[in-house]
């Protein structure tokens, strides 16, 4: 049986990691959050060990590892601006990491896990989902040969309400943005199908939204995100909270169904040694991270809905 680590267990995106720990056959041994609500556990793993303060936390993986009780995996659902520290920890615990996404918000940091996976021997696999999911996995076979480049339109309205700002993911040192913390995952996803980016436009960039448009080696990308519910369409306002959107030289690309179980998907590649590892981190990591400092410009590739959104 696989045993595994958590820590931050009361965040928003570790119910779907106990969830893949438990379908694919797994235990949580230990669990720490600064946050006591974590009732879910109960409904997977209610032997876990729990701690709300992290040198006890530390001590209870210590003597786990003293006593030949091993973890194989520490997950880490902690905010994004923590993933690094905690993935240094995993490795210097003697434990292989699952890092949510991103799994850091500087490529500098990527080179650095690097180093200590090679000094401690351990490894780091990173959840990127879509790459799993069937309607993407299609799209990059049927693009992977192609001599033509495409025109590609991404959009990401996704409604948050007030909490969000109050929140770390409010603080762009903590998270690195909207489009870090609410793209990255699509940024991966482009670099999968089209090739990496060789350029790399900052068009809008806000509190609650941001735009830009990339070159990648098939395909130039022209994308909007967004946390406003005002953004949404009309066709889907006071229906629905979240629109998603990719067209491919005007055709759209259905792949709103099927992500349901893509984290134990992953999980399952993980345990099988076909995780996602640091080299295939970087292309999504070098998109945001130069995002973040890129001067606004405005060309003719402006996003519709960001042009809209200027102009309010």
């Amino acid at each position: 049986m696989t045993t595994y680590a958590l820590i931050g267990a009361a965040g928003y995106i570790a119910p779907r990691h106990m969830r893949a720990m438990a379908e694919t056959g797994g235990n949580l041994a230990v669990a720490y959050d600064p946050n006591d609500s974590v009732g879910i556990m109960d409904s997977h793993f209610p032997d876990a060990e729990f701690f709300t303060q992290f040198e006890l936390f530390d001590r209870y993986v210590d003597q786990l590892r003293r006593g030949g009780r091993k973890i194989d995996y520490m997950s880490i659902c902690s905010p994004n601006y923590l993933h690094d520290a905690h993935c240094r920890f995993a490795l210097r615990s003697g434990v292989d990491a699952i890092c949510e996404k991103p799994l850091v918000l500087n490529p500098g940091d990527i080179d650095e896990l690097a180093a200590i996976e090679q000094d401690t021997g351990r490894r780091i696999s990173t959840i990127l989902q879509l790459r799993l999911h069937p309607a993407i996995i299609a799209l990059r076979d049927r693009f992977a040969n192609s001599n033509k480049r495409h025109k590609v339109e991404l959009t990401y309205i996704t409604s948050r309400g007030r909490w969000y700002h109050t929140s770390w993911k409010g603080a762009d040192a903590k998270s690195g943005g909207v489009a870090t913390n609410i793209g990255v995952h699509f940024f991966d996803m482009l670099s999968f199908v089209f090739g990496p980016a060789s350029r790399n436009e900052a068009h809008l960039r806000e509190a609650e939204r941001a735009a830009g448009s990339l070159e990648c080696e098939r395909a130039d990308v022209s994308w909007f995100l967004s946390l406003d519910r005002n953004d949404l369409p009309d066709s889907v306002k006071g229906k629905k909270t979240t629109y998603r959107s990719i067209t491919v030289d005007g055709e759209e690309v259905e792949f709103s169904e099927g992500f349901t179980d893509l984290h134990t998907r992953s999980y399952q590649e993980i345990v099988a040694g076909r995780g996602f590892r640091l080299d295939e981190v970087r292309p999504s990591i070098d998109i945001v991270s130069t995002f973040r400092d890129a001067p606004i410009v405005r060309s003719n590739g402006v996003h519709a809905f960001a042009q809209k959104a200027m102009h309010k």
